[in-house]
């Protein structure tokens, strides 16, 4: 049985924000006598990842979850609870720490802008005081697994936004850590970028047995990489487990698409299911699982029908249905 590597327990984190009134007497008062409000952006997390797994962090913005990877990773302290990764408390910042993980944010950069690429990764194997012999092979290795030769002797700001994520990401794992946190590092690419991320990524992972812990927007990030999820609101836990059994879990309903020989007034096609979208002569239905079998046929009967596919929904639009509607339970 894998050791666990991340232990979180009723993890939270408060910030005091202060409360001004309007005016002049507002800004007099607020001066002499401050008064504040608490903003809970973490409220009471828990949860446990093994050696070598791959945990995608679900949540809309503001969810808490860049706050919860900072408090893992030390950048901020938090209000209650226990935090250990490694075996250590991320907030004393220890060397031996330092050495273990890695934060990689897509809307952060640690390259210095001017300067080859190379010359950053210079200063990072100075600054892990990573030997020469280690620091080559070590760059050669990652790389190759990253698709980067010569654009390491280009400028960083001559490269692209694909080809400077990946030198980011050879940057943070030059030290070779054994933890990484990812937030958005696909954020912007375009999808060969995205996708040459994720492969990296993943063989990664297997190489290395690197536990990994990822958050993005792009859905296609955590489908192809992670087999588990976190599921963060209003900076409380909902969901901790498989990502299909979310789907089945919080989307009891099939998409039906239909192509149909002439056109249908969409009042008419309600009542077969929750219309999505009609565009031409193609429809799309979300229809109930238990209803399927008496939906399909009474669409076939009813309708002018060319072809009709099933199809379980697209993962992002399970997460924004949870979202919109809060679906919890």
């Amino acid at each position: 049985m894998a050791s666990v590597v991340i232990q979180v327990e009723h993890l939270g984190k408060v910030y005091p924000v202060a409360i001004k009134s309007p005016g002049l007497k507002g800004t007099i008062q607020h001066f002499w006598q401050r008064r504040y409000r608490e903003v809970k952006a973490v409220q009471d997390v828990s949860f446990t990842i093994p050696t070598g797994a791959m945990v995608g962090f679900l949540g809309a913005n503001g969810a808490g979850k860049t706050t919860t990877l900072k408090m893992l990773t030390g950048l901020i302290k938090p209000s209650s609870g226990l935090v250990r990764v490694a075996g250590f408390d991320p907030f004393r910042r220890e060397s031996a720490f330092l050495r273990q993980m890695s934060l990689v944010m897509g809307q952060k950069q640690q390259l210095i802008w001017d300067l080859p690429t190379l010359d950053s990764l210079r200063i990072n194997a100075a600054i892990y005081e990573i030997e020469e012999k280690i620091f080559q092979q070590r760059l050669g290795e990652l790389s190759e697994m990253l698709s980067l030769t010569v654009e390491l002797k280009q400028p960083v700001r001559k490269l692209s936004l694909g080809q400077r994520m990946k030198a980011e990401l050879l940057a943070a794992l030059l030290h070779h850590p054994t933890v990484l946190f990812l937030d958005e590092p696909t954020l912007g690419l375009d999808v060969n970028a995205q996708v040459a991320v994720r492969q990296f990524l993943w063989e990664y992972n297997q190489r290395y047995q690197a536990t990994i812990l990822l958050t993005s927007h792009y859905m296609a990030d955590i489908t192809a990489l992670c087999e588990r999820v976190l599921l963060i609101h209003q900076g409380e836990l909902m969901y901790d487990g498989n990502l299909e059994t979310l789907v089945e879990r919080f989307a009891p309903y099939r998409e039906v698409t239909i192509e149909l020989s002439e056109g249908v007034e969409p009042e008419r096609l309600k009542v077969y299911g929750e219309l999505e979208a009609v565009d031409g002569q193609e429809v799309r239905f979300l229809v109930q699982r238990e209803a399927l079998t008496t939906a399909i046929a009474k669409i076939l009967a009813e309708l002018p029908v060319l072809d009709l596919s099933v199809n379980d929904p697209p993962i992002e639009k399970v997460i924004g249905r949870l979202f919109a509607n809060r679906i919890w339970t």
